[in-house]
């Protein structure tokens, strides 16, 4: 009421001033606007309505709020709309019988100053009514006022209208304060939504906010992300431009350049405007123009002006829609521009009512004539409104049919006439029910009331649409989407290509037309590829990107983020999300697989193959000499080798895994292990063997011995292995080589595989060394040099395993091929030579095969007491033993046929000489070591020759102060004993030293031998070594010459005269008598029997025979790789056997024989 009284005061006190005045000087308050006309209709019931009949003013005239020129479709159309509509419901029998609806309609000029001036006169004029009313009398008026007979002023119920958003708002915050409703036609505003703002605001159009969303779609539509934006300064343009740009940033859109300007701005500022849009070029080709009509004809204008002509493709709201008066004389620069209009079918009704106007009949529109003379360039003469600027006068014939377009939006207006009169109708249903006309209820008309039934109101408008209001008084969003286009010269018009409804865009794109050929791109940057995310430039708005490409792992999580799929997941096809890498793991079918199982099947048929012959063939010499035993275990070793492929290839599972770890170290250690304790066996005997006198057995050299260190050095590797599978228990886990890959592996971790190999290596670098010690043995210790051949070819494959296991994926095949092949090269190098003697060579397969020996070792002296000769062979010296030592009396001559030589059957030559020397005075520590001579044999003869004698036959080595002759006595029995008498300065004490040849007992054989021969060769080292040994004459007995000997050998000149030798015969001082040159022969009978002539059935007697000579003196002689496989027993030096056997002396003859069947001297082994 307040806000009532200060509007109402100053009129009121306006009016009473006028009244107190004279009536020439009385001014009515309706003289003030005596420019404005007013079009009148009575009723029982005022509507008023605001049209924009007249143009808003020029900027030069807004302050004169002087308006411009008439318009026909948004003013005077709009007018007979609202009389024509008014017609048809005060005749319309349903709606409001028996009530009368008029109107008060007013010219707004699109201005907001006009627009509220023009509000007040509603107001004023319902006040006046209201008041007139209660005082129940009439005023006087002065004559000069006019008069209408019967019409009396009756308050405004609603009013219509305006058409612009901005002068809606103005005339809102007038209206709203009186409490009367108003109904916009085309007022969009989103502003005006605001229920809290506008309380009584409705409108039977759409709200901006719903013409920015279908704007947008179509933008979205043609994928143009970087557009320029304008729009017309006011409510309208402003907030239609704010919605469009809040829904562009939730869609990734960019806004280039934005801008406004006023429509009536001046030429200046739109060309202004114009070269800030060119600056966008070329990427900001589009132009999204929320403006009014006269906004978007300037623009137009500048554009002719400055010459830009298809350079840019414009977007217009609904103040352009399809309105002629914007683009006329502009066609070109407007061709191909898309434009919304708020669908509203034209109104057929209308045209028919519109058209039959003449200027003669329509009295109820004041501003008919004014349009009449501006429609047809035509002056009325005499008329108060009369145009002068027209030349020819009106004949009022003209016709309107002559360029008539329809008003897009009348519709609308219509639409709200209607909504008015619906509401009146609900009103009236409710507060008059049953009553005929107005009833006191609604006299005057409540406009709070009617505000509440026109949002409730519902009907079908005029072209078939159904119109309502939602709670915020905005009715549903319906547009068509126009395009200019050419059609033929000089002829352009708008071309329906699409409608939007409800937030659904439909569009024909083959009845689009741009105004260049193709479409028209309007981008900062190109959208990415596939793969691709959005990188944005710093200070650059987020449209301009540059594209950057995931990485292989990666997939597109939104536009601008790439993420990295987890371990094992991949990006799928598409690159929008991740799916699981099929896990991987060595299958049967590989190649790989294939030829990894068919090796180790064929490995572990060959090895169960040697198992077999190795057990049936156990008690043969090739099998006994390679001991047996660790043999077993290599094989047990290279069977759980070739087992191991098979657990290595199968899917990992809890008990392949533990099967993996166990079998492939333990595999591996079971043949090493063997193979180290055989080569460190070889080894030490070899050592031992190089010592000058053999006076200690080497410890632990049994088969039993051999198999506890064997399994001690296993127990090693299988308890390592067992620690780290209890640390670390095994089990299948996936693995990543890489980021593309998964497999199924077991959780062997690196220490596990270095700790287990890290041990085998070290077994095999012992073995290796063992057996590159021992590469230079004799021949019939050749299985040393199979063994070095096997360690030095399977250091080649771990040092090859190594690198390829850590470095590369292939770790499984890896393991199984080094495992497979190790296991094979020690079983071919190893066994392949047994198995060829076993089955290809059965006749090599004999005892004298692995027992014999190239090497001859002969020891003379006693070495309790140092040596004082300076002789050369002092090289031989040993160091003296101990005190207490059994063995210092006891020294020894041994050698033997060479083992690897096969002699012909009945031509064996015995397999073991000992002489042992024994003496009760102190002498020298002395060894000669001889290596046999090449035996030359011609056949089975009674005449036995020899040939290729050396000089280097024999080293027989004394002191030289021993001078006593040696005096030769036959003996009776079968041994030979040499006497040798001692100087008698210095006196010492008798000592006699005996030298005993032993030979086993041989058959009684016929086999003649010329003693001449025999004494030739005797006499011969007798020569070579004489100046040594100056008494050693005296020990040959001279034969006579009855006995066919040959005449003694002559010394040589330069030999000194200490050694003589008689030269009739060496046996000269001590004959033999017949009966023992007749023993002699016999002996030596026997021995060529024995040599020569052996018969096979006596070979059967060997082993045994000449186990005496060979094991009862095992400090003396050189203990055999190969003593397993010797007949067992053994002895000591003290036993009976050897005291009673090797003391024996053997025929001087038979001692002969031996010292020339050997011609090559050798050193110690």
């Amino acid at each position: 009421m307040i806000g009532v009284l200060l509007v109402l005061f100053p009129a009121l006190l306006l009016e009473t001033e006028v009244l107190s005045r004279s009536a020439g000087r009385r001014v009515l308050l309706s003289a003030a606007s005596s420019p404005r006309s007013v079009a009148r209709m009575d009723g029982d019931v005022i509507i008023g309505a605001l049209f924009s009949v007249h143009h808003q003013p020029p900027a030069e005239k807004v302050p004169e709020r002087k308006c411009g020129e008439i318009r026909e479709q948004y003013g005077i159309q709009r007018v007979e709309a609202m009389f024509h509509t008014l017609d048809k419901i005060n005749a319309d029998p349903v709606l409001l019988p028996n009530i009368t609806l008029g109107s008060e309609i007013r010219d707004s000029c699109w201005h907001s100053s006009v627009a509220l001036e023009q509000s007040i006169e509603f107001i004023r004029d319902s006040l006046i009514s209201i008041r007139d009313d209660k005082d129940g009398s009439s005023r006087c008026v002065s004559d000069s006022q006019p008069q209408h007979q019967g019409r009396v002023k009756k308050p405004i119920a609603g009013v219509i209208g305006p058409g612009s958003s901005s002068v809606a708002i103005q005339v809102q915050n007038l209206l709203q304060l009186f409490d009367i409703p108003q109904i916009a036609y085309s007022a969009t505003s989103i502003d005006l939504s605001d229920k809290t703002l506008y309380k009584y605001f409705l409108r039977v159009v759409p709200s901006d906010t719903l013409q920015a969303r279908a704007m947008l779609d179509i933008v979205k539509r043609y994928n143009w992300t970087y557009v320029s934006a304008v729009h017309t300064e006011g409510n309208y343009g402003e907030s239609g431009m704010e919605a469009f740009k809040e829904l562009a940033a939730q869609e990734g859109l960019c806004i280039a350049h934005s801008d406004k300007i006023y429509s009536n701005a001046g030429e200046k500022s739109f060309d202004r405007l114009l070269r800030k849009l060119r600056e966008r070029l070329p990427k900001a080709r589009v132009v999204v123009c929320f403006c009014e009509g006269m906004t978007v004809r300037g623009i137009l204008i500048a554009m002719r002006r400055l010459g830009v002509l298809g350079e840019f493709l414009l977007i217009g709201s609904d103040g352009w829609a399809d309105r002629d008066e914007v683009i006329e004389g502009y066609e070109p620069e407007a061709n191909g521009g898309i434009t919304i209009k708020l669908q509203s079918p034209e109104v057929l009704s209308f045209d028919d009512y519109y058209l039959k106007l003449r200027l003669d009949t329509n009295t109820r529109n004041p501003w008919f004539p004014e349009f009449w003379q501006h429609r047809f360039q035509c002056r009325i003469p005499g008329h108060p409104l009369e145009n002068p600027n027209f030349q020819k006068n009106c004949t009022g014939n003209e016709s309107l049919e002559e360029n008539y377009v329809q008003d897009s939006k009348m519709g609308f207006v219509i639409n709200a006439i209607y909504a008015m009169a619906h509401g009146l109708q609900n009103m009236h249903h409710s507060l008059c029910p049953g009553h005929v006309g107005l009833c006191d209820a609604m006299k005057p008309i409540d406009g709070s009331k009617l505000l509440e039934f026109l949002l409730k109101s519902s009907f079908i408008g005029v072209s078939g649409e159904e119109v309502w209001f939602d709670e915020k008084g905005d009715a549903p969003g319906r547009y068509d989407i126009m395009n200019l286009q050419y059609i033929e010269p000089n002829r352009y018009d708008y071309v329906l290509i699409g409608t939007w409804h409800e937030g659904v865009l439909n569009i024909d794109d083959d009845r689009v037309q741009m105004n260049k050929s193709g479409m028209v791109r309007s981008v900062c940057s190109e959208p990415c590829w596939k793969g691709q995310i959005k990188v944005i430039r710093k200070g650059e708005v987020s449209c301009c990107w540059i594209c950057t490409a995931c990485k292989e792992n990666e997939f597109v999580q939104d536009e601008f983020t790439c993420k990295a799929c987890e371990l094992g997941w991949w990006p799928n096809a598409d690159l929008t999300g991740c799916e699981p890498i099929p896990v991987k793991y060595l299958q049967w079918s590989n190649i790989e697989s294939i030829v990894a199982v068919v090796f180790s099947c064929l490995g572990i048929l060959v090895t169960m193959f040697v198992t077999l012959i190795f057990v049936l063939y156990r008690d043969t010499p090739v099998v006994k000499s390679s001991s047996r035993e660790l043999c077993y275990i290599i094989l047990a070793g290279i069977f759980l080798g070739y087992i191991c492929p098979f657990t290595l290839i199968a899917k990992p599972t809890t008990t392949s895994c533990y099967l993996q770890r166990l079998l492939v170290g333990l595999s591996s250690a079971m043949c090493y292990s063997a193979l180290v304790t055989k080569t460190n066996r070889i080894a030490r005997i070899l050592a031992g063997s190089k010592k000058k006198i053999c006076t200690r057995k080497p410890r632990f050299m049994s088969a039993w011995a051999q198999v506890v260190i064997a399994s001690i050095l296993i127990s090693v590797q299988l308890t390592l292995v067992v620690t780290l599978i209890i640390l670390e228990p095994p089990m299948p886990i996936l693995s990543y080589p890489s980021i593309k890959e998964v497999y199924l592996i077991c959780n062997t971790s690196n220490l596990g595989v270095v700790a287990p190999v890290g041990y085998n290596g070290l077994l095999i670098m012992s073995c290796t060394y063992y057996a590159f010690k021992t590469r230079n043995v004799p021949a019939n210790f050749n299985e040393a040099k199979y063994i070095a051949f096997t360690m030095y070819t399977t250091c080649i494959i771990w040092l090859a395993f190594v690198p390829i296991y850590f470095g590369s994926n292939y770790k499984i095949i890896t393991t199984c091929f080094a495992v497979s092949l190790s296991v094979t090269v020690a079983l071919g190098c190893m066994f392949t030579p047994k198995m060829y003697i076993i089955i290809a060579k059965p006749e090599r397969n004999v005892r004298s095969a692995f027992t014999t020996s190239d090497v001859v070792r002969m020891h003379v002296g006693d070495g309790k007491a140092p040596c004082k000769s300076n002789t050369f062979l002092n090289i031989f010296r040993r160091k003296k033993p101990g005190a207490g030592n059994p063995n210092s009396n006891g020294k020894s001559v041994s050698w033997s046929e060479p083992g690897g030589r096969q002699v012909p059957k009945g031509q064996h030559m015995w397999h073991r000489l000992s002489v042992h020397v024994k003496s009760q005075e102190a002498g020298c520590n002395q060894t000669a070591v001889i290596k046999p001579l090449t035996k030359s044999y011609h056949g089975q003869s009674k005449s036995l020759t020899f040939s290729d004698i050396s000089s280097k036959t024999l080293y027989n080595v004394v002191e030289e102060q021993e001078s006593e002759p040696i005096r030769f006595t036959q003996p009776g029995s079968p041994s030979m004993v040499v006497h040798r008498r001692m100087a008698t300065t210095p006196p010492l004490p008798a000592t006699a030293e005996e030298t005993h040849l032993f030979l086993p007992e041989q058959p009684p054989k016929s086999l003649p031998l010329q003693p001449r021969s025999l004494m030739e060769q005797l006499q011969g080292v007798v020569n070579k070594f004489a100046p040594g040994i100056p008494d050693f004459n005296a020990v040959l007995p001279a034969p006579s010459l009855g006995n066919s000997v040959r005449p003694p050998y002559q010394a040589p000149p330069q030999q000194p005269p200490p050694l003589p030798l008689q030269e009739a015969t060496a046996f000269s001082e001590e004959p033999a008598s017949p009966p023992a040159e007749e023993a002699e022969s016999e002996k030596l009978k026997l021995i060529q029997g024995y040599v020569y002539e052996k018969n096979p059935e006596d070979e059967e007697d060997e082993p045994a025979t000449s186990k005496l000579t060979l094991e009862d003196s095992p400090a003396l002689t050189p203990p055999s790789p190969f003593r397993d496989s010797v007949a067992s027993g053994s002895s000591v030096p003290s036993s009976p056997v050897s005291e009673s056997v090797l003391c024996t002396p053997p025929d001087m003859t038979y001692a002969s024989v031996i010292l020339r069947d050997y011609k090559q001297s050798s050193s110690t082994l």
